[in-house]
């Protein structure tokens, strides 16, 4: 068995001087050394051929793969498992061909420094991922230690803290981690005074609300008002139980039809688990919507409500659902039920094992639910909400209009 010529290396802000002996040697007899530019100046001199990590991972790894069987140094910041270039290229080369040799990273040298249990906290990255983000993670309570894009980003956050009303939480920022630069600047988000930092830090946040935080659980059924929204919107009682029929799961991807206000995809990728798969995939969701002007507010909902990363996709179902990449594992059918074909359809684009639910409030559309029902089976089921409301100086319950759910799992192919 022929030994790994590809070695992923962890290097931190100490560079060379940080490694182990056995490391630096790696370095020393590399034939083609790859890294950013800060990495590749932590490298003087170097016989090797330099390759700096810029164009994306594919692009990298298709010249690495150039270079098989000989001796490849890749030098990635801190552990190259976590948010790092090796996690990536073990998605491209196997343990028959790479080695990965871990530094302590961004997240362990920053739980030391603020004396925090790593089990206790949760570890997210905003460098190259929308600062939306981190809605998802803001409870009373919660720590959090942040992977910064650059040095605008502790003033950026610092502004959405203010804004989710939690002015009062704590922000450290940890500059140039075992470097020689090395600084810490500590604060609160209110009262927030450096308009920019080192662009190498790493942030640790500890959420404190003030007197009126927008809290957002991750159960489903958040709030109706949460959604900017033209009143099509799926009610906050209807939603949850939606939700739980569309079953999020890592990594899966889920179609919301006739996304109106986008809640219900909204909602399924804050309830689908962080959790990537074998394959690095994460949870997915698509909103299709007819209506430019519901496709913006669906945009706007996503980014408020910490999942920016929801696709909107403008057109008509069923139409519109043609061609699109990959075959959804779930379904979610908000509008359109009563026009023809829409549920042969999607069931049609379903992948086998994969979840269809429909919600109708229309009896043209029950009709088309029954019809539909006869044909692949399925669990038919009717949700009525009442809320009590002001009538004149006294209080009633009114009821909304009932709604009609259609679940169904496709069969896998025999």
């Amino acid at each position: 068995m022929t030994s790994p010529w590809l070695t992923v290396l962890g290097i931190g802000d100490d560079g060379l001087d940080g490694l182990s002996a056995s490391a630096r040697a790696l370095v020393a007899t590399a034939e083609l050394l790859v890294g950013g530019e800060r990495h590749q100046a932590m490298v003087a001199s170097t016989a090797a051929q330099r390759l700096t990590w810029d164009g994306g991972v594919h692009r990298a790894a298709a010249e690495i793969a150039k270079w098989r069987g000989r001796r490849v140094v890749v030098l990635a910041t801190g552990d190259p498992m976590w948010f790092g270039g090796g996690a990536n290229l073990a998605r491209e080369f196997g343990p028959g061909e790479m080695t990965v040799i871990p530094h302590p990273g961004a997240y362990s040298l920053a739980a030391a420094r603020m004396l925090w249990p790593l089990a206790d906290v949760a570890c997210v990255t905003v460098h190259g991922r929308p600062l939306a983000t981190l809605h998802l993670h803001l409870q009373p309570g919660a720590r959090l230690l942040v992977l910064s894009r650059d040095g605008d980003t502790p003033a950026q956050v610092a502004a959405l803290l203010v804004e989710r009303g939690f002015g009062p939480s704590a922000i450290t920022v940890l500059e140039h981690l075992v470097g020689r630069a090395e600084r810490r600047l500590d604060g609160t988000a209110e009262s927030w005074e450096h308009a920019r930092t080192a662009d190498l830090n790493t942030l640790a946040i500890e959420c404190r609300p003030g007197p009126r935080p927008r809290l957002l659980p991750l159960v489903p059924g958040l709030p109706d008002e949460m959604f900017e929204s033209d009143g099509q919107l799926t009610k906050r009682e209807v939603r949850a139980v939606t939700i739980a029929a569309l079953a999020p799961l890592p990594g899966q991807l889920l179609w919301d039809v006739g996304a109106g206000s986008g809640s219900v995809a909204v909602e399924w990728l804050r309830a689908a688990p962080r959790l990537r798969t074998a394959g690095g995939a994460e949870a997915r969701a698509v909103a299709f919507e007819r209506d430019a002007a519901r496709c913006a507010a669906i945009a706007r909902n996503a980014e408020a409500l910490g999942v920016p990363q929801l696709e909107i996709v403008h057109g008509e179902a069923p139409d519109v659902l043609a061609g699109q990449t990959g075959a959804p594992d779930s379904i979610f059918v908000g509008g359109g039920v009563a026009r023809a074909g829409m549920l042969d359809r999607c069931w049609d684009l379903l992948s086998p094992g994969g979840r269809l639910v429909a919600n109708v409030v229309t009896l043209d559309a029950v009709a088309r639910m029954i019809e539909f029902r006869k044909r692949h089976g399925g669990d038919l089921g009717r949700l009525a909400v009442a809320r009590a409301e002001p009538v004149g100086r006294l209080t009633a319950f009114r009821a909304l209009m009932e709604v009609t759910q259609y679940s169904a799992v496709k069969p896998w192919v025999s």
